[in-house]
């Protein structure tokens, strides 16, 4: 299964471009209809209530689903430590049923690997897919990247100039975030980028998820079309 779509799909940059006569209401449909998966970004800055994730499943084609980005409470203002009542506050809003895809835990660039307080959160963990997203170099070590495979924990491989790109598949599925090679969310995928990561894609030989986070200038949807087209989508055999 290889799953593609985006990071976010509420952009007004996009009005013009891939939304160009699409209603507001409409646009998480109709990008829902041409993708596989979308990330859902609103989740890291404050709860969502339930009711919005059953209205964006609703919205969605069988077979669809989202990632969603674990709260910014745990992985930030916690920081991992002591988290257990924002971890179970933010899982009790879930609400996408067989819609929910992997739950991302992206980290602040300025936490350093702490192998100790890295194996007591993934132990708290519920079942079901997760994906890490460290930001600082200190997290490219053997220790690390064994806690994920105990835990069947994937690191997220992520491509943008300004934090480590860490090419480290952890799991019994992979998932890639690309934000912008040149340009950190603005910068759009070349052809022979993104042949490169269709080739990756083809090697890793697993379940993957990609997510084009590259939107301030709207090029994500774009390239993850381009990508779908160069990969073997379940939903497009």
């Amino acid at each position: 299964m290889i799953s593609i779509g985006t990071s976010g799909w509420r952009y007004p940059e996009w009005r013009d471009g891939f939304y160009r006569g699409v209603p507001q209401r409409l646009w998480l449909s109709h990008l829902a209809a041409q993708v596989d998966t979308i990330e859902v970004n609103s989740s890291f800055y404050r709860l969502q209530p339930p009711a919005y994730y059953r209205k964006w499943a609703a919205e969605t084609p069988t077979g669809f689903t989202f990632a969603v980005k674990g709260s910014k409470l745990v992985t930030h203002h916690k920081r991992l430590r002591h988290a257990e009542d924002a971890l179970k506050a933010f899982l009790e809003t879930l609400a996408l049923g067989p819609k929910q895809g992997p739950i991302i835990w992206q980290l602040p660039p300025s936490l350093r690997f702490d192998a100790a307080v890295v194996q007591d959160f993934l132990a708290a963990l519920p079942p079901g897919r997760h994906a890490f997203e460290p930001r600082h170099e200190s997290f490219r070590t053997d220790a690390y990247f064994d806690l994920l495979h105990t835990h069947n924990v994937a690191h997220v491989i992520s491509d943008a100039p300004t934090f480590p790109c860490i090419e480290a598949v952890t799991a019994d599925f992979a998932y890639v975030r690309l934000h912008g090679h040149d340009e950190l969310y603005i910068s759009s995928y070349s052809d022979e980028q993104l042949d490169e990561w269709a080739r990756k894609i083809h090697e890793w030989d697993r379940d993957t998820y990609v997510y084009f986070d590259n939107t301030m200038h709207g090029a994500a949807p774009y390239n993850a079309l381009d990508l779908m087209a160069r990969s073997t989508s379940p939903a497009r055999r």
